[in-house]
């Protein structure tokens, strides 16, 4: 067990992590939401009721889809775009797919390769962009729940129109939500691609070795 707990204490951590806040922003948006109640001499919501409440579902979404968003464009975009210097980055002679020898496909795989990439044909195509592919389809699913979610929320609003969810998809409240998230998972991205080159974290893989020169990528040697 303890072997296991260290092993996977990234994953872990942050799952806890994760865990934590999301019931702390339980208890605090549920007491947002009634202090807003309140205001407006509308019904309050037990903490049970808020929880299965299209308010929180949509405040909860509207991150994830954010953050989701951020990974699948990231893993997707390093695959061609570089940034001299930076370990987020592959050097730029290395642009692109790269060969099958550098990334153990065809007669370069081994018995320990993945079973989908020593498959070959579809399912190693495939298999080559699951990760992309699977940050992808959980945007996708957060989007939409946001968007649905939203469009509920925003009916239950005693002073809002009442709209239908092509409507609401359309509306600046659903835009908003997605684009104030959107830009500082843009800005995130570009700040840690600059900032990596020229500053250091002794012990990451997310830095390069402290005394590594600027100009050197993480793995250009």
């Amino acid at each position: 067990m303890r072997r296991f707990l260290r092993e996977h204490s990234l994953t872990l951590v942050f799952a806890g992590l994760f865990l934590a806040a999301l019931v702390g922003q339980l208890f605090t948006g549920n007491a947002d939401y009634n202090e807003r109640q309140a205001a407006l001499g509308q019904p309050l919501l037990t903490l049970g009721s808020y929880l299965v409440s299209a308010d929180f579902l949509v405040d909860v979404v509207e991150n994830w889809q954010s953050e989701y968003l951020q990974f699948f464009l990231y893993v997707w975009a390093t695959v061609w775009l570089v940034q001299r210097g930076s370990p987020e980055s592959k050097p730029a002679d290395k642009a692109g797919p790269e060969t099958a020898e550098e990334q153990q496909l065809g007669r370069h795989t081994t018995e320990s390769s993945p079973r989908w990439a020593r498959a070959g044909g579809w399912r190693t195509s495939v298999y080559s962009k699951s990760l992309g592919l699977a940050m992808l389809a959980l945007f996708l699913f957060s989007w939409t729940m946001q968007w649905i979610a939203g469009c509920f929320a925003n009916n239950s609003d005693p002073l809002a129109e009442k709209v239908g969810l092509f409507e609401y998809f359309l509306s600046a409240d659903f835009w908003n939500r997605s684009l104030q998230n959107w830009q500082s998972e843009y800005l995130a991205i570009a700040s840690m691609a600059i900032l990596s080159v020229y500053l250091r974290q002794r012990g990451s893989p997310e830095s390069k070795p402290v005394g590594a020169p600027h100009s050197v990528s993480d793995r250009s040697g």
